[in-house]
């Protein structure tokens, strides 16, 4: 089957000056957990806008399977909640921006929230719930628009550390539920290699692809391969890569 999206050539040049991407090429494969694994300022964050529609490409081309862009949820790297609004009316966002009603958008609502595990939190505002709690609302803001490809956005960045691995487990079981694509920025070696199916180590200045890293783990991840032989290959590999990739960052 074609990859959902392919990045042929792909360049974007600010008005500054800043080169962020260049001749980047990258191929999303349906169904894949693809993380994108650089240091600060390579062009991830720019690479997922682009194919969100929230960026054009200042050269090269990116190619649709279907010609046009599936359904695609973004999660930012803060969750960018609407203060005065309660949680209901702040998953209920996109939809509303769509002009489909309250009433008529209830129960894909009431999904969203159930699958991140906050149906008893409808009522709650922002400033009520943790930092992981709007990190999952945010979440199911992008889920109930249903989409085909998810992409997020170093969205567990900013939480401590038990936030962050309770969350990343239970992302890979929406996952598998909703057997979705999911493309992942982050800067944690260690939460790339257990969370995907394959890595795009970027490097910058400007910003490319120099190495693609195919996870040869079992598809459940849990515990018990966090402590596994291939859990510890697997992330020597990406940690040497992104090494090579901050070494060539470095050389003029």
């Amino acid at each position: 089957m074609a990859p959902i999206v392919r990045l042929r050539g792909v360049g974007k040049s600010f008005a500054n000056g800043v080169t962020a991407l260049e001749g980047l090429d990258l191929d999303v494969r349906a169904g894949e957990f693809l993380s994108l694994l650089g240091p600060s300022g390579c062009g991830k964050s720019t690479a997922l806008r682009m194919i969100a529609g929230l960026a054009a490409p200042t050269r090269g081309d990116l190619v649709w399977r279907d010609a046009t862009r599936p359904e695609v949820g973004f999660v930012f790297q803060e969750p960018t909640l609407m203060p005065w609004a309660n949680v209901r009316d702040n998953v209920w966002l996109p939809l509303r921006l769509r002009n489909v009603s309250r009433a008529a958008a209830a129960a894909r609502i009431d999904a969203a929230l159930s699958m991140v595990g906050l149906g008893g939190f409808a009522g709650s505002y922002p400033r009520e719930l943790s930092g992981g709690m709007k990190m999952r609302v945010s979440i199911a803001r992008a889920l109930v628009l249903r989409p085909a490809l998810l992409l997020m956005d170093e969205p567990f960045a900013a939480l401590d550390e038990i936030t962050r691995l309770k969350l990343n487990n239970d992302l890979l079981a929406l996952k598998a539920e909703l057997d979705t694509t999911i493309v992942f920025v982050t800067h944690s070696v260690y939460e790339s290699v257990y969370m995907s199916s394959r890595i795009a180590i970027f490097a910058a200045r400007p910003g490319r692809i120099i190495e693609t890293i195919e996870i040869d783990a079992p598809a459940r991840r849990d515990e018990e391969f966090r402590l596994s032989a291939a859990y510890a290959d697997n992330a020597r590999r990406a940690s040497a890569a992104l090494h090579g990739a901050m070494e060539a960052e470095a050389r003029p």
